[in-house]
């Protein structure tokens, strides 16, 4: 399937959708987006801790039916999940950032991996459901180094707690796919996804919301490691292919298994790069690059091949770097000046569902 499309109404409207994490950045785009293609969405998660956040700009709590719980409480999540019935899951909730991993680890193991565990273990006994997208990261990878974009198939691993806790959630997603799950016909993926850019996200130790806010503030963006190279993309590209997998899937649940979503070659690219075009499109700001790498352990080199989610799922990216990036820091900025966050994120979601037919760059 090499055919890009959006996600269809026709699939979604009416659809019980569960998501947990839909209090953050990717969740409050995840959430918006459902709630247009007409799914009924109950959201489970912690409160933001973002000062602003997506979740209360996007009216989210309006919009579905939600519900505030830590997915370590086993029992009032099964509690939530059962009263929810839902047909298709995405699982987001997690504790998402590497250097806070080293703060807390144990916070960061038992979210990401036995949170995980809560939330199949609660779905497990339910006939509503049908699909199921659990969302890890593009580090699930052992990390060798190497300048190749990693596959599926390559080895998992990780040396710091965030990395290590979604590789074992990987494991944890493998095995009750494998053993509990597709002896029911439920169809569970896991979703590989690179560094994710985009309006909204107010978050501590992300690069762009870091640049805007120091900018902002005419203060300097003091920048860890600039010769890291990431795989870029905008937000609406990985969460158009969460959609996109558990349409699939609903259609053909044989195609459950782990994906990778990722930007074409030139969306790899250094820290750097990625600093240099914000400045750009901001116009201004100064910067103070941190040449020494002590710290905390991160990976130089990371890039994924996603070249089965394009094959398989009809799933590639739409907007270059240049052009997530320009619309990044264009959304920030609008928003500053007075602007509504839905409305901006409405002309980007429409500017995406056009780039299927080349109507954007």
């Amino acid at each position: 399937m090499n055919t890009l499309r959006n996600p269809s109404c026709s699939f979604w409207n009416g659809k019980r959708v569960l998501l947990t994490g839909h209090t953050g950045f990717k969740g409050s785009w995840l959430a918006w987006w459902l709630q247009r293609l007409g799914a009924e969405v109950t959201g489970i998660a912690l409160p933001s801790l973002a000062t602003p956040d997506l979740f209360t700009l996007l009216e989210i709590e309006s919009l579905c039916e939600s519900r505030f719980c830590d997915i370590r409480d086993s029992e009032r999540l099964a509690e939530i999940i059962r009263e929810a019935d839902p047909e298709v899951v995405f699982h987001l909730a997690a504790q998402p950032l590497v250097r806070e991993s080293y703060r807390d680890p144990l916070a960061t193991f038992s979210t990401n991996i036995q949170g995980t565990v809560h939330v199949l273990e609660a779905l497990r006994p339910l006939d509503s459901i049908h699909t199921v997208v659990a969302v890890t990261t593009d580090k699930v990878y052992k990390n060798l180094e190497r300048v190749r974009a990693y596959v599926e198939g390559d080895e998992l691993g990780g040396h710091d707690p965030y990395s290590a806790s979604k590789a074992a959630s990987e494991l944890v997603i493998a095995s009750y796919r494998d053993s509990f799950f597709a002896e029911k016909g439920v169809a569970l993926a896991s979703a590989r996804a690179g560094n994710v850019i985009g309006g909204g996200d107010w978050s501590l130790d992300r690069l762009l919301p870091d640049a805007v806010r120091a900018w902002s503030s005419n203060q300097p963006l003091t920048v860890r490691r600039p010769g890291a190279v990431r795989p870029w993309q905008h937000v609406l590209e990985p969460v158009a292919g969460y959609l996109l997998l558990a349409e699939a899937m609903g259609e053909e649940p044989a195609l459950a298994g782990p994906y990778n979503f990722g930007p074409m070659s030139e969306g790899v690219a250094t820290v750097r790069d990625v600093v240099g075009m914000a400045q750009e499109f901001y116009g201004k700001g100064e910067v103070i690059w941190l040449e020494d790498e002590s710290g905390p352990v991160e990976t130089d080199f990371l890039s994924l091949d996603a070249s089965a989610a394009k094959a398989t799922l009809g799933v590639a990216p739409r907007w270059s770097l240049e052009e997530a990036v320009r619309r990044t820091i264009k959304w920030y900025r609008r928003q500053a000046d007075g602007a509504d966050a839905r409305g901006l994120c409405r002309a980007d979601l429409t500017g995406f569902e056009l780039a299927v037919a080349g109507g954007s760059k």
